[in-house]
């Protein structure tokens, strides 16, 4: 059976929500200004290859694309047909075209999962991007607790990108962006710092914000139960990435 996305803002029951991320995307139809990625981001991969992860407890997916950091995609179109999902992501639209840098980085677009996906099965995203077509094959969460389609509880989650590399979903102000300060693991701990600004003027939505963390290589473990901890910009806390 087939079974199209509803916009992502229904899913989190914010009719107000700006569909925002670091470094990330809005919903369909909405502007998405951008940061540039935090450091320690790693290296950029192929253009032609996209990753993807699993994110709030199995409600969301996010696909990772590398291009300017200030032109992010966004997601468009999303059906499920079983446990493939096929994604159509576009160049973010406004009411003038602004100028793109010239860098390339990895960017993460966010999206919600269509209901009857099962989140504790594998998932294959087929994602198209312009010209560019890829097939992203996504590991289940057995341990997931949330349904797609149903409301976020708005707590962080992170998801594995490779051995060293993990995207953080945090929730706040789209126009008030995680901004990592520095980044330090070992094992299986991990502590991401963020800068805090307590003169920073934030809008009152609350959305979704995707931050990538690269650690130096070989210095983290991802087998088993990982924790990252939170200090700063109001994100004090911890993630437990499975």
């Amino acid at each position: 059976m087939t079974s199209a996305l509803r916009p992502l803002a229904s899913v989190v029951g914010l009719v107000a929500a700006a569909l925002l991320v670091a470094g990330c995307t809005a919903g369909p139809g909405s502007d998405a200004p951008s940061s540039s990625p935090a450091p320690g981001t790693g290296d950029v991969d192929d253009q032609n290859d996209f990753e993807g992860a699993l994110l709030d407890d199995g409600r969301m997916f996010a696909v990772i694309t590398v291009g300017s950091s200030t032109c992010v995609p966004q997601v468009d179109q999303v059906a499920a047909e079983g446990q493939t999902v096929t994604v159509t992501l576009v160049d973010p639209e406004g009411e003038s075209p602004k100028p793109c840098t010239k860098d390339l980085a990895p960017r993460a677009s966010l999206g919600a999962l269509p209901e009857g996906v099962d989140p504790k099965s594998d998932i294959t995203l087929n994602v198209t991007y312009g010209d560019l077509t890829d097939d992203v094959d996504i590991d289940g969460d057995p341990a997931a607790t949330g349904t797609p389609g149903s409301t976020t509880e708005f707590q962080p989650s992170a998801a594995w990108l490779d051995d060293d590399g993990l995207l953080l979903l945090t929730w706040g102000s789209s126009s008030c962006l995680p901004q990592i300060e520095s980044l330090e693991g070992a094992g299986n701990t991990g502590t991401a710092y963020f800068v805090t600004d307590e003169n920073q003027v934030c809008t009152m939505d609350m959305a979704p914000r995707a931050t990538l963390l690269a650690f130096g290589e070989d210095t983290v473990d991802d087998d088993g139960t990982f924790t990252l901890t939170l200090v700063g910009g109001g994100l004090d806390g911890t993630v437990e990435v499975r």
